[in-house]
């Protein structure tokens, strides 16, 4: 989820007052109006994008979170950016925030004049950002039509925009499957993360998403799927890399070696005279595949070896005339 300029998207100052906010909205709404470019969907995202900004800073309420928001990623942003930023600790909680139109019909009617409100009663509608959702807990914004001078407004029916939610889990978590209990606005629901997911995979919550419009249906709520880092395992497609440390007595007289799975420990055998980095596939210890679980990657075992410490003087002269006879064969 990316971070909303609001001020930049207006194009005015940080300590703008509301006059000064609401003349910019008022021009740039005015220009992007759905009504002065029919069928322009470059306007139209405008016209909404200009929209969110100024619900989010003309409210006195949302302009104080969202400066804390702003002041707390910008700091962030200084301090080297590392990692993801954390957005869920400043998710709206049910029964704190609600959204309201900070406009009435009459105000929109005073600032526009004739012109609807963003498009006409058989229009689909479309929302406010993840970023607005996710501070404020608004669904999707409410259009109408002025049906005359006389006849108000009339709510349309559109569906509630998806969200997204990003949320880490181990390489193990992955292997296995695994739950994660997730806070949609209004309620906490168990979320089930399948076996073999990767970064970047999508997990569906039909209906988890923001609210209708009238009667319009719910959203999906997306998970985004980050596996993190494993200090013993890289990952390639559903296939495991990672390297065993052996002594240099097993490299050349060969033998068992203990290699640990994400499902437990199995035996390798290592041929004599393997040399380092040699790699071994053990076939079907690797990931589950996420469109069928009953199948899995490979593990690629490379082989690092070790020297030993400490030899006795008997062990080292034994080494060295290992060595004298081999540089005269």
């Amino acid at each position: 989820m990316d971070f909303k300029d609001y001020y930049s998207i207006l194009g005015v100052p940080k300590d703008a007052d509301d006059k000064t906010i609401k003349k910019a909205y008022q021009k740039l709404a005015k220009k992007y109006h759905p009504d002065v470019n029919p069928g322009n969907k470059e306007a139209e995202e405008k016209f909404k994008e200009v929209t969110e900004a100024y619900q989010a800073i003309v409210d006195p309420e949302k302009r104080r979170k969202y400066e804390d928001v702003r002041q707390n990623y910008e700091s962030w942003q200084k301090n080297g950016g590392q990692g993801n930023y954390d957005w869920t600790r400043w998710q709206s909680q049910p029964d704190q925030e609600s959204y309201s139109r900070t406009m009435s019909p009459e105000e929109f009617a005073e600032m526009f004049g004739d012109l609807g409100w963003g498009g006409n009663s058989s229009s689909s509608g479309g929302g406010f950002s993840d970023f607005f959702s996710t501070l404020f807990g608004m669904g999707d914004i409410e259009q109408g039509t002025r049906r005359g001078h006389h006849a108000g407004f009339a709510t349309t029916q559109a569906a509630g925009r998806d969200r997204e939610l990003e949320v880490s889990i181990s390489l193990e978590e992955a292997y296995h499957g695994t739950t994660r209990v997730i806070d949609t606005g209004g309620k906490r629901i168990q979320a089930k993360i399948p076996q073999g997911v990767r970064t970047g995979s999508k997990v569906r919550l039909a209906g988890q998403g923001n609210v209708g419009l009238g009667a319009g249906a719910k959203g999906d709520l997306y998970l985004i799927i980050n596996v993190k880092n494993h200090p013993t395992y890289s990952r390639d497609g559903n296939d495991l890399i990672t390297k065993r440390p052996i002594e240099f007595y097993q490299a050349i007289l060969g033998g068992e070696i203990k290699v640990k799975t994400l499902n437990g420990d199995v035996t390798l055998k290592v041929p004599p005279y393997t040399q380092g980095d040699t790699k071994f596939r053990l076939k079907g210890k690797g990931m589950p595949h996420l469109e069928n679980p009953k199948q899995y990657g490979d593990l690629y075992v490379k082989t690092r070896l070790t020297l030993p410490a400490n030899l006795s003087e008997k062990e080292i002269s034994e080494l060295r005339d290992l060595a004298v006879r081999y540089q005269h064969l």
